[in-house]
């Protein structure tokens, strides 16, 4: 398989170490965070339906738009603590019903689609922590077991029911993310039915109850594609909120050709050399994965470099 030192060190957006100590331990403290909460040093950011504000730095960066805690916006119960750094800073997000406005106008709002490639790794991770959480807070109001109003605790991490006692955790979803490649070294790519013309990317799907990874690698090609893998190698993952997954990514290896469609989640799906895969791209035939999903990362691993631009975008 082909590669290069520069691709292969190069880091997948959302995975890079964020520097940020989760302290799990102090989530069920509610003296310490309390402690926490009103820290001179504590910084505050608010998350609303997967934005935060961000804003480009003098220098060039661009971070996500942090306060003191005491100049946060109020709220009662969504205040989630997200960890300290190692200077001892600890970092909260609150989430609101909307973004708060901001005077001098300069800051604007992202979701992590745009912000996980321009954020440092630190501000990265904060985001993709607060993001999570938002969305399971949302879409995880009620008791799966009697049906009534949970409430938050833990600083975010748990809703807990008052009427039956039972404790509802964030949920992360496995999913299967592949580069399927042939004897040839051939690379399987596919077009998802409500994608635009021309954009192809890697094939992926959801581990199902009791099944392998591996297992679901081989079921998923075989499902969306017709072709039958064997070979499975494991590369790396990455958390995908949008809204509860874990891609978990991979190599695999065909042991069959022959491409037959489902029709239902993929429409097309082609075989492409590494020049046909350049060619492509170059004339703009084809829109190859980009941004910061896994996807790029794994057909770049295999393509050997970053992959080429359209030569008339």
């Amino acid at each position: 398989m082909a590669g290069s030192t520069d691709t292969t060190q190069r880091p997948i957006g959302l995975t890079a170490p964020s520097g940020i100590d989760r302290a799990a331990h102090h989530r069920l403290d509610e003296a310490w965070l309390a402690a926490a909460w009103s820290h001179p040093t504590t910084r505050v950011f608010v998350v609303s339906g997967g934005q935060a504000l961000i804003d480009d730095t003098p220098d060039g960066r661009t971070e996500l738009v942090m306060t003191p805690a005491f100049e946060a916006p109020v709220t009662e119960t969504h205040r989630y603590f997200l960890g300290t750094d190692e200077d001892g800073v600890s970092y909260f997000a609150l989430q609101k019903d909307s973004l708060p406005g901001r005077m001098d106008q300069s800051a604007r709002p992202a979701g992590l689609r745009e912000a996980g490639l321009l954020l440092d790794p630190r501000d990265a991770g904060l985001m993709v922590h607060a993001v999570a959480l938002e969305n399971w807070q949302r879409l995880h109001r009620f008791c799966s077991r009697c049906g009534e109003r949970t409430v938050i605790a833990a600083a975010g991490h748990i809703r807990r029911c008052q009427a039956c006692g039972a404790e509802h955790y964030p949920r992360t979803d496995p999913a299967v993310i592949m580069l399927v490649t042939d004897e040839e070294d051939r690379a399987l790519l596919g077009r998802q039915v409500h994608w635009p013309e021309g954009r192809f990317s890697t094939l992926a799907g959801f581990v199902e109850p009791g099944e392998t990874i591996e297992e679901s690698v081989a079921r998923e090609v075989f499902e969306e594609a017709g072709v039958t893998v064997g070979r499975v190698e494991y590369v790396a993952s990455q958390p995908w909120p949008f809204p509860s997954s874990l891609m978990l990514g991979f190599m695999a290896r065909a042991t069959s050709s022959e491409i037959d469609v489902d029709g239902e989640e993929i429409e097309e799906a082609r075989w492409f050399s590494r020049d046909d895969l350049r060619s492509a791209i170059e004339s703009g035939e084809i829109l190859p994965p980009s941004g910061i999903s896994i996807a790029a990362r794994l057909v770049e691993l295999w393509y050997g470099k970053p992959l080429p631009k359209p030569l008339n975008p």
